[in-house]
């Protein structure tokens, strides 16, 4: 196994003479993930569904499709406007994850299906459900819809722990929505999405809270048979009733190896597992390599055993805390200052004892979540080796910012 040492060296070789910043995916690292995650899906016969918002990369989705070998299929995508983005880059099969009840959207979504696209959108209140039904009409087409089914743990009454995704808390609101679906003439259920995002979402080996990893585990088994049963359930209701499913969807990085044990699961959803981003690194199930980073210049040696990078502030979204900034990562030891933190024109950095890095060498950063480097750089450098083999644009480098 490379060590952090002959990684750092190797990297630098990679970028010698780049500008910097710059941004870089280590494509040995990125397929041996592909082959972890890939696995986990296709050992318990299981498909994989991509989700983009993780990637944002065109070149890179379409290399973790191709080596997926058809255990990766299907695109979970996170606006209307880059689900018809993707759609215009050949892909089909996209699950938009996220509803919305806006008419421009609804028009794309529609368009895409009148074009013959499979095209699914994830919905949960009735309001969504006319205006996606409306333009459906006007496109002379059918519009699939998944309901979206809170899987949140609630021990007790008044208790939530888990994202505020749906009002969809039980098998029989899921049923209930369906029939409502089914109303719509121009509307199609395709089946439900129940996102477990306090157990794939919830590090449980942080070490800036290392006090709450116990009770983070500790609800993550708590619930995990809780999540798994009600999925069984809401799925057995809804064939019940007399609706087929074509997607029945659960799982994240964080939870892959226990969702993909689901029998009631048709398929799984990964994204950030692929580059295995900071926060990746804290969880106790999980065993990945590094594989995307950014690199500042080093420009300042202001003290002894102190570096300066030039920029850097790129704070990931989520709860607020010292987890959410990018991490020194090579060379490796290399730690943040806690009065500064990661700046937007400069990141000091303690160095590991017997480390130096001269002023113009580049110093390397993982950013905490995954997709949202793409944000700050418009191309990733592939790297293969020693070796930069491509220059892969990200979606604000083809001129998108689809959260925008």
């Amino acid at each position: 196994m490379e060590s952090p040492h002959d990684r750092w060296q190797r990297l630098r070789r990679a970028i010698k003479d780049v500008p910097l910043p710059c941004a870089l995916v280590d494509l040995d690292a990125l397929e041996q993930n592909a082959r972890t995650l890939d696995a986990i899906a296709r050992d318990h016969k299981k498909t994989l569904r991509l989700a983009t918002k993780s990637v944002r990369c065109p070149r890179l989705i379409r290399l973790i499709l191709e080596g997926g070998q058809g255990t990766v299929r299907g695109l979970m995508t996170y606006t209307a406007s880059e689900t018809a983005f993707l759609a215009a880059e050949g892909h089909d099969d996209l699950l938009l994850a996220y509803p919305t009840a806006q008419r421009s959207d609804a028009e794309l979504l529609a368009g895409l299906c009148a074009q013959g696209k499979t095209v699914a959108v994830v919905c949960d209140d009735e309001v969504q459900l006319a205006v996606l039904d409306a333009a459906a009409a006007r496109a002379d087409t059918k519009l699939g819809i998944c309901a979206e089914l809170d899987v949140s743990y609630r021990p007790a009454p008044g208790l939530h722990l888990g994202g505020r995704r749906s009002p969809l808390h039980t098998p029989a609101d899921v049923v209930a929505f369906a029939a409502r679906v089914r109303a719509h003439a121009h509307l199609r259920f395709d089946g439900v999405m129940a996102y477990e995002g306090h157990i794939a979402g919830s590090t449980d080996k942080n070490p800036f809270t290392p006090v709450m990893n116990v009770p983070k585990r500790l609800v993550k088994l708590l619930s995990k048979d809780k999540v798994a049963h009600t999925r069984a359930q809401a799925a057995s209701a809804l064939r019940a009733a007399g609706h087929e499913l074509r997607v029945v969807n659960g799982g994240g990085t964080g939870s892959l190896r226990w969702a993909s044990d689901e029998d009631a699961l048709t398929e799984v959803t990964a994204g950030s597992g692929y580059v295995d981003s900071q926060l990746f690194s804290y969880y106790r199930d999980l065993h990945l390599e590094p594989a995307a980073y950014f690199a500042l210049q080093v420009v300042r040696r202001p003290a002894p055993g102190i570096v300066a990078c030039h920029g850097g502030g790129y704070v990931a979204s989520g709860e607020a805390g010292v987890d959410r900034l990018p991490t020194p990562a090579l060379p490796a030891g290399g730690a943040l200052i806690g009065f500064e933190g990661a700046g937007e024109v400069q990141t000091p950095v303690v160095l590991p004892r017997g480390v130096d890095v001269a002023p113009g060498e580049p110093f390397f950063f993982r950013h905490a979540k995954a997709g949202e480097l793409a944000e700050h750089f418009t191309e990733y450098l592939l790297v293969r080796g020693d070796r930069i083999v491509e220059r892969a644009p990200t979606y604000r480098g083809l001129g998108h910012c689809f959260l925008g």
